[in-house]
């Protein structure tokens, strides 16, 4: 008998605390949508639910919908559900609709849809809520816009882990069957046509920013990357192959210094693709064939090419060719 009623008092506590739990996500939740609309955005949903008694708290947001003025982006879809542990609901999991959700930016708006799609976000406890690992993950996915599939593929997985330094973290990324449209594929074709899918589209590195990732990522400043580590960068489409590693420091403007090593099979061909896509200018592509055709020509095997992709004083050079000013690398 005591032993029912100490199971009986355990069980009143629990529910105590789960439903006290509940009423503080649920207006968590209600008071991050009103700072971020105080703080000029569109922030604003339909309805907000929370179930999953006794283990795990499920909050259901219907018709969210946000949008920054300050950097023109905007999401929005049918619902988004939040679940949880009731013990810590700092490991956190999104689940998405398998409907159309609506990413903008500015004037660009695209279309995406995904089978599974969903998102782990796992944080530290405490008030910064520092992020320690992020993934997204889906089956069947697609990104249209004008009512023209752009991109697709038949499963996505990214993630991002925070390593042994808070500020660092280790990003890999793995699109199987990635797809880009066909008006792509024709418009970068080289001497054959492209197959409608990658063979391979991987990549691994380790970013050091600025500052953790935390709470004040949306709230305030994004943190910028500063040094970056490339493990490696995989895509073979077709008969054409380009692999990368090397490592780059980035200064507080965004400029990037170091060198990028490039392995790239049928380097003619991805040479034509980039003055296709507007990355080489056309007035450009005879002299970088000829000095990437001795330059391949020396290693024995004129297909393929080891060359290195430099970054220096706010520029970029392919081998000894310079290509014009470097990107800036900066998350806005």
């Amino acid at each position: 008998m005591r032993l029912a009623k100490l199971m009986i008092a355990a069980l009143l506590v629990w529910s105590l605390y789960w439903a006290a739990a509940a009423w503080g996500l649920k207006n968590g939740i209600t008071a991050w949508f009103d700072v971020q609309e105080n703080r000029g955005w569109q922030a604003e949903y339909a309805a907000l639910e929370t179930q999953g008694y006794p283990f795990r708290h499920q909050t259901r947001i219907s018709r969210p919908a946000l949008a920054d003025p300050r950097t023109g982006a905007a999401w929005r879809a049918d619902w988004l559900e939040l679940d949880s542990p009731a013990a810590w609901p700092g490991r956190l999991e999104l689940h998405f609709p398998a409907t159309a959700q609506r990413l903008s930016y500015f004037d660009q708006t695209v279309v995406i849809a995904a089978d599974g799609l969903q998102a782990s976000l796992h944080l530290k406890p405490g008030v910064a809520l520092e992020l320690e690992q992020m993934a997204a993950v889906a089956d069947s996915w697609q990104i249209a816009r004008g009512g023209e599939t752009v991109l697709s593929g038949a499963a996505l997985d990214l993630r991002m882990a925070q390593t042994d330094r808070p500020e660092a973290y280790l990003i890999t990324a793995d699109a199987r069957e990635f797809a880009p449209r066909a008006a792509w594929r024709r418009l970068l074709a080289a001497s054959a046509p492209l197959p409608e899918r990658f063979d391979t589209l991987a990549l691994q590195m380790t970013v050091a920013f600025d500052t953790p990732w935390d709470r004040t990522a949306l709230e305030q400043r994004r943190p910028q990357p500063r040094r970056i580590d490339l493990k490696l960068a995989d895509a073979r489409w077709g008969d054409l192959r380009l692999k990368a590693t090397g490592a780059l420091t980035v200064d507080e403007q965004g400029l990037p210094e170091g060198e990028i090593a490039l392995q790239a099979e049928n380097w003619r061909g991805l040479v034509l693709m980039a003055e296709r896509s507007g990355a080489l200018a056309p007035a450009l592509r005879g002299t970088v064939e000829r000095v990437l055709g001795l330059l391949a020509e020396a290693s024995g095997n004129p297909r393929n090419l080891d060359i290195t992709l430099g970054f220096s004083d706010g520029y970029v050079s392919l081998g000894p060719l310079p290509l014009g000013h470097a990107p800036r690398l900066i998350i806005r």
